[in-house]
């Protein structure tokens, strides 16, 4: 088969053996330092040029011109105002022109490599750096500064000293956290007002217990069966149970013994009447015990405590809600969680935080 590349079919010159393709992981190690040294460059330029419009901006302030006044710096100020003002404003202007020339050059870069599925979603991905041409704007050049370092960084490359960053965020979580605990203790102080209100109360046991009425009813059940079963089976094996059994007993021959009918039959026997009272009452006081005992055996067996408690629980679940006192311990449950989360709260997590000490 004729190659491509050698159509006319000629033996490779040179020594070569034939068409090497080019070598593409160099070419990548070639774009990605270019891209490199191209964010560098930029990160340099942003910085000089917030850092003109800085340095005027606070020079030209009213703040200045009265400090001035105090430390008798007119004069050198008036330099400045007459002589460096405008020439710094008209390189604000040439970086200005510079950094749109640059995104429009970028973006038709990203349309050529169809870097986007439509022609316009660059500006809206670049935002900031579209808003940043605008003078009135020109705060979010410092944004595009800090992803260029943070791309850097990512990178391996150290753009600011280890001690600067973790101080970067360490204040960065001071403020978030501080934030963010105000807002908390806000909303819980409006939970807190919403709840000493009965009407809202009730409608929040309303759609709360109501609603979940079948998994209390569930739950109820299962923690009876768990912690109450096993002491109710062993109930009729228990030493009171015994007693109350000898007891039952003797009431029963307490009984037979205050029957005067009983007692007038039984002497209408000869003989036998008196013996037969007496074992009448032993007999009697043996019945009793026995049937206090099968009676206590049967009642704990699995099948009937379960289903007990399972009338319990479901009695539980659906009391009345309309209640002063469930109202009350409502109330509490939720000042002492409201109590407790804002307690934790209001711990400042960052005081305890090891870099404290950097």
């Amino acid at each position: 088969m004729t190659d491509i590349n050698n159509p006319a079919g000629l033996p490779p010159s040179n020594g070569q053996q034939g068409h090497k393709p080019p070598n593409t992981p160099l070419r990548s190690k070639q774009a990605t330092q270019l891209a490199l040294i191209y964010d560098i460059v930029m990160l340099v330029v942003i910085v000089i040029d917030l850092s003109i419009i800085s340095l005027d901006l606070v020079l030209m302030s009213n703040f200045i011109a009265q400090v001035a006044q105090w430390l008798n710096l007119t004069q050198p100020l008036m330099f400045y105002v007459e002589n460096i003002h405008h020439p710094l404003r008209v390189l604000g202007g040439l970086f200005t022109i510079f950094l749109i020339s640059e995104l429009a050059f970028r973006w038709m870069l990203a349309v050529f490599s169809k870097q986007y599925s439509r022609w316009f979603f660059f500006p809206f991905a670049h935002w900031y750096e579209v808003l940043g041409c605008f003078p009135q704007f020109r705060a979010l050049r410092l944004l595009r500064a800090f992803f260029i370092g943070r791309k850097l960084y990512q990178l391996g490359y150290q753009i600011l000293p280890q001690k600067w960053i973790n101080r970067g965020k360490f204040y960065y979580d001071v403020i978030f956290e501080e934030l963010s605990d105000r807002v908390i203790l806000t909303a819980t102080d409006n939970l807190r007002q919403q709840f000493a209100d009965e009407q809202a109360n009730q409608r929040f046991l309303n759609e709360t217990l109501i609603k979940n009425r079948p998994q209390i009813q569930t739950m109820l059940s299962s923690v009876l069966k768990q912690e109450l079963g096993p002491q109710l089976r062993q109930l009729a094996k228990a030493p009171a149970t015994h007693e109350l059994s000898v007891q039952v007993g003797v009431a029963v021959q307490q009984a037979l013994t205050n029957t005067p009918e009983l007692r007038r039959y039984l002497r209408m026997i000869p003989i036998a009447g008196n013996l037969i009272e007496g074992q009448l009452h032993n007999v009697s006081q043996n019945i009793s015990e026995n049937i206090t005992q099968t009676l206590f055996s049967h009642l704990t067996q699995s099948h009937i405590t379960d289903a007990i408690i399972d009338d319990v629980a479901q009695t539980i679940a659906n009391i009345n809600l309309e209640n002063p006192e469930l109202d009350l311990l409502v109330n509490n449950i939720i000042n002492d969680g409201l109590t407790a989360f804002e307690n934790q709260v209001k711990v400042q997590q960052w005081k305890h935080q090891e870099y404290l000490h950097l």
